[in-house]
């Protein structure tokens, strides 16, 4: 049998698994639009873990690392940087995430930011930022597929055609199972994808150099630029190196897609325990993606789409059926992070728009239906996106990322109290100026000085909300003491919700 037939049929077989993980979590699903939403805020710290990191990484991880690692050398060792940043993001600003949400019914981050600014002008600018900057993270893991199956038959399944199938595979059991299939899949998803990238990465380095230790040697002699900072293209300076490490801890963890995986949470305990062990998955995945990424860079120099190398080396290098197994988890990468922000998406425009402004009196089985028909249309948008740009997956997910990071701001005001919280204006204010700066600094004129385009968007952000809080009327004084009355209780009294 061909390489490709064992390798492709492999990947057919794990998507397979997920339509039945999908199904039988459908016969679980309770009518209860916050179990469709958020698992019945139940979810305890083994399923939540699994979701949280298999969502954190995607198809980012498993090609774009590797494509960046190729182009631009060790300098990418900044995700180490990131991913630890994440962990202490978790066990902070997480935890009182998590409490506002189970103690006042909040499920998106519209929903906290509208309420404690008493502004539907707030909660709609939230529900479209995290929608809109959320779309370009849905094209990544969409390419990402597409890479695959492409790669995985030889091109004999175009990349368009491989997206699709594996688009509506996604958008199937998520219309299913809700976010109990998301998180079940997940489960598998996260072990596998983590097993696949370390097997894989260490079968072509033996295969191709002996040792890890081997191909270090090779690439200090053979391309020593790529153990150099800023690396061969001077990407990775100082000013790099801080702007990703802020806008892909803070970014992403402010993404609707991982804030509502904090509302899940069955407890405190659960996110605190999150925080503090995922920085060991999320880290030691950039080791393997290191050497796939430099062993490319020696045996197929000139690769034409970077993020492609770990598929190209692997259908070049390794047996078929391990193959086809590792790049089964590959998609496990892309459709883990896929599904999520699918179910993000619809549920924000299911909660913030639908439920909020056309059917306040819908019940359980119509806000159901319609998150289902809004599954399908966000596919339709992913399609389209993955099919009309080609540029590096991890350049997308930075703008996704410092995108959602405008919404920084407003909601540490809500999650740590103060004495002078911003005002609603201040907050829109600030969302205002920092898109537009972002525009400007990674658009117009990337990166100025050499600093990330994210940081001099969310600098311009605190800046115009304080400015403008300092002039205009701070939130009602009955709903700061509700609010930040009942985190104070929790975080300095310990007291549960």
């Amino acid at each position: 049998m061909e390489p490709w037939v064992v390798a492709t049929a492999l990947i057919f077989l794990y998507l397979i698994v997920t339509l039945v993980i999908g199904v039988v979590a459908n016969r679980r699903l309770s009518s209860d639009a916050e179990d469709f939403m958020l698992y019945g805020r139940k979810a305890g710290p083994v399923v939540l873990y699994l979701t949280v990191v298999a969502t954190y990484h995607s198809a980012f991880a498993f090609l774009g690392s590797g494509g960046f690692f190729y182009t631009h050398g060790v300098g990418f060792w900044v995700a180490g940087c990131w991913t630890i940043l994440v962990g202490a993001i978790t066990y902070t600003l997480g935890v009182r995430i998590w409490f506002v949400g189970k103690r006042f019914g909040y499920v998106t981050p519209a929903d906290l930011l509208g309420d404690f600014y008493q502004s539907e002008a707030v909660r709609v600018v939230a529900a479209l930022v995290s929608v809109v900057f959320t779309l370009l993270y849905v094209q990544v893991q969409a390419q990402g597929l597409g890479y695959i199956l492409s790669v995985a038959s030889g091109d004999r399944i175009p990349f368009a055609l491989g997206t699709a199938v594996l688009l509506v595979v996604a958008a199937f059991y998520l219309m299913a199972g809700g976010l109990r299939a998301v998180y079940w899949t997940d489960v598998l998803q996260g072990v596998w994808m983590y097993v696949a990238v370390w097997v894989g990465a260490l079968v072509l380095t033996i295969r191709l150099f002996g040792s890890p230790l081997e191909l270090w040697r090779r690439v200090a002699a053979e391309r020593p630029d790529l153990l150099t900072l800023p690396g061969p293209e001077g990407f990775f300076g100082p000013g790099m190196w801080f702007g990703m490490t802020m806008v892909l801890s803070f970014g992403v963890v402010l993404q609707p897609h991982m804030l509502i995986r904090y509302f899940s949470a069955d407890s405190a305990r659960t996110l605190k325990l999150l925080g503090a062990t995922t920085p060991i998955y999320l880290a030691s995945l950039y080791v393997p993606a290191a050497f796939v990424g430099l062993a490319g860079a020696l045996v197929r120099p000139g690769l034409e789409v970077p993020d492609q190398i770990f598929p190209v080396l692997l259908f070049e290098f390794a047996p078929a059926w391990l193959t086809g197994l590792i790049l089964a988890g590959a998609t496990a990468a892309a459709m883990s992070t896929l599904d999520s922000i699918l179910h993000s998406n619809m549920t924000v425009l299911t909660r913030d728009v639908y439920q909020r402004y056309i059917n306040p009196d819908a019940d359980a089985a119509r806000v159901v239906g319609v998150g289902r028909l809004i599954v399908v249309a966000l596919l339709l948008v992913a399609f389209v996106l993955s099919v009309t740009s080609s540029e590096f997956l991890v350049v997308v997910v930075t703008m996704s990322a410092a995108g959602a990071m405008q919404l920084l701001p407003g909601i540490c005001a809500v999650c740590f109290p103060s004495r002078r919280p911003l005002s609603r204006s201040g907050v829109l204010a600030g969302v205002g100026v920092g898109l537009a700066t972002l525009y400007v600094t990674t658009v117009a004129s990337p990166h100025p000085l050499g600093l990330h385009g994210g940081i001099w968007s969310l600098a311009a952000n605190w800046a115009a909300a304080w400015i403008v809080t300092l002039i205009t009327a701070a939130p009602e004084a009955d709903t700061i003491e509700r609010i930040h009355g009942a985190l104070e209780d929790f975080v300095y009294r310990d007291e549960s919700p």
